[in-house]
């Protein structure tokens, strides 16, 4: 007589249909995480292709045109495909209706859809490697998308459709946030993961469109021939770059406030006590989702803007740094004198704010006019764009999926084995980032191929350029190490408790994995950070 498989969301209702049409947003969750996880081993094997062409100068294993369309999906998949739907879609999607003790999300059906565009986007978007690839860079700047012969209509199309499926993402959580709260979960007693949430949601809402009608005429002008961006017709590629940055901009706060989000929630509990300073953190998240908007023109210091609009954006871009620095100040307070657990997630949370605390101070020595010139174009601007998108929101999203994995698939992974994988990838991704600082500082220009033309005066180059390769492949490798260490925990971890980590939040109230039907909320909701009643979690 084979044994029953135990009643949970994995398990019952069984069958790939049940999964494909389910209104149930945990599994939504799980697949946006297989599809999610699917596009970034897409997208860091053409990151391992450019580093291994710039190894050595001259042509190593491609020519310019097939570098170009390397970066430039490498760039679409990474963006589109992977930060900005990444900690929303999974995570968000996963426990924000456990965090508010809700049944699901607020449209099931809206959230089902999402995903079903997300899988859409997805198929336009590498459609274009089947068919000639893409040269335009992921932002698809004119005049290059107006006049190159790669497939810009198929890409346009995929991020277009990208578009509305955070779109419906962003209502779904708003709507959520605001009807499904349980009593006594006040807006000042919510966790501060949906504070994240909550903010990226309105930029999304307010800021994707932009970029959807910047695509959608980008296309009629490739297909009618208008004159709307390309100067040859009339038209005006700097107004292209001004629609797409005001989107572009707010979108970085898109991949990180929910970053910033997970990291609220892991280093109170992994220092045993509560956040430091609350309202400041949840304010200061609807702070940048506003000042998010206002700074977009620091992206055009050289685009021919006045001086008058580039000092202004200069001051709004200072004074977007001001809630960031905020919150880092607050997790340092709640972490000072805490009994700090050096679990995986809190060793992630530590790689975040040392990598994050990088790229936000050095996106202020681009934020500065008489600093910014000469560093515009630059292998810097590429150093500090990886240490606030990777560093920040996607180290995040690694702090997050192991605090969560346990209560996600029920299984505890190694905790060893987790933390090495941990130091590994920070260990590597500064071997292979912060050599571009120096790079990009001494004038090393980004996106060439080949940097023979400037090893006449800067012979190093050649070293700093081996030792970003090498530590590309390691980081490729401390993920890999990752993702191993979690998938065989499904088979070899031990059963995961309700509430492995002893923390406050309603997600950890239900069993590991969740049953079916979400659990209804307590009578009444507590702070969400009050560990008064816990008790002090065993060593892991």
């Amino acid at each position: 007589m084979t044994e029953s498989l135990p009643i949970n969301y994995l398990t019952y209702p069984r069958g790939l249909r049940c999964w494909l049409l389910t209104l149930d947003h945990k599994r939504i969750g799980v697949m946006y995480l297989v599809s999610v996880a699917a596009a970034l081993v897409l997208g860091l094997l053409f990151a391992l292709l450019m580093r291994t062409e710039l190894i050595a100068p001259g042509r190593t294993i491609m020519g310019e045109d097939t570098y170009n369309r390397v970066f430039t999906v490498h760039g679409a998949v990474m963006i589109f495909l992977v930060v900005i739907p990444g900690i929303p879609a999974v995570l968000g999607n996963f426990f924000l209706p456990l965090m508010l003790g809700a049944k699901d999300v607020a449209f099931p059906r809206l959230n089902l859809a999402s995903l079903y565009l997300w899988w859409i986007g997805a198929l336009f978007l590498l459609l274009t490697l089947a068919f000639g690839g893409l040269d335009t860079g992921w932002t698809f700047y004119t005049p290059y998308s107006t006049s190159t012969n790669t497939n810009v209509l198929a890409a346009v199309t995929g991020v277009f459709i990208l578009g509305f499926s955070s779109i419906f993402t962003a209502l779904n959580f708003i709507v959520s946030i605001h009807t499904l709260r349980p009593p006594g979960m006040t807006w000042r007693r919510m966790p501060l993961f949906l504070w994240g949430l909550y903010a990226t949601g309105l930029i999304q809402v307010l800021a994707t469109p932009v970029l959807g009608i910047t695509l959608l005429l980008l296309a009629i002008e490739r297909i009618l021939g208008l004159g709307i961006f390309d100067s040859t017709l009339g038209g005006d590629p700097v107004l292209f770059q001004h629609f797409f940055w005001f989107y572009a901009h707010p979108a970085v706060y898109i991949v990180i406030l929910p970053g910033m989000g997970i990291i609220s929630e892991v280093i109170p509990v992994f220092s045993r006590k509560p956040i430091f300073g609350y309202r400041f953190i949840a304010y200061s998240s609807v702070a940048i989702a506003l000042i998010g908007f206002l700074v977009w023109g620091h992206h055009m210091f050289v685009a021919g803007q006045s001086v008058l609009a580039s000092t202004i954006f200069s001051a709004l871009t200072f004074l977007v740094a001001i809630p960031s620095a905020v919150k880092v100040f607050n997790w340092l307070a709640t972490m000072y004198k805490g009994s700090i657990e050096l679990a995986a997630p809190m060793i992630y949370a530590l790689i975040f704010l040392f990598l994050f605390g990088i790229g936000g101070l050095t996106g202020l020595f681009l934020g500065t006019l008489s600093v910014n010139v000469p560093l515009h174009n630059t292998h810097f601007v590429v150093a500090h764009f990886h240490y606030v998108i990777i560093g920040g929101a996607v180290i995040a999203f690694l702090a997050g999926l192991h605090y969560w994995w346990p209560k996600m698939f029920g299984r505890m992974y190694n905790q060893t084995w987790a933390r090495i994988s941990a130091l590994l990838i920070f260990v590597a991704f500064n071997m292979t980032f912060f050599p571009l600082f120096i790079m990009g500082a001494r004038g090393l220009v980004r996106r060439y191929y080949d940097y023979s033309a400037f090893l006449g005066t800067n012979p190093e180059f050649t070293l700093y350029n081996q030792l970003a390769t090498i530590g590309g492949y390691l980081l490729v490798t401390g993920l890999v190490s990752m993702a191993t260490c979690l998938i065989s925990s499904l088979w070899t971890g031990r059963p995961a408790p309700a509430n492995p980590w002893n923390a406050p939040g309603l997600e950890w109230q239900c069993s590991s994995p969740p049953p079916p039907e979400n659990p209804p909320p307590p009578a009444q909701v507590g702070d969400p950070y009050d560990f008064s009643q816990l008790a002090v979690p065993a060593t892991l």
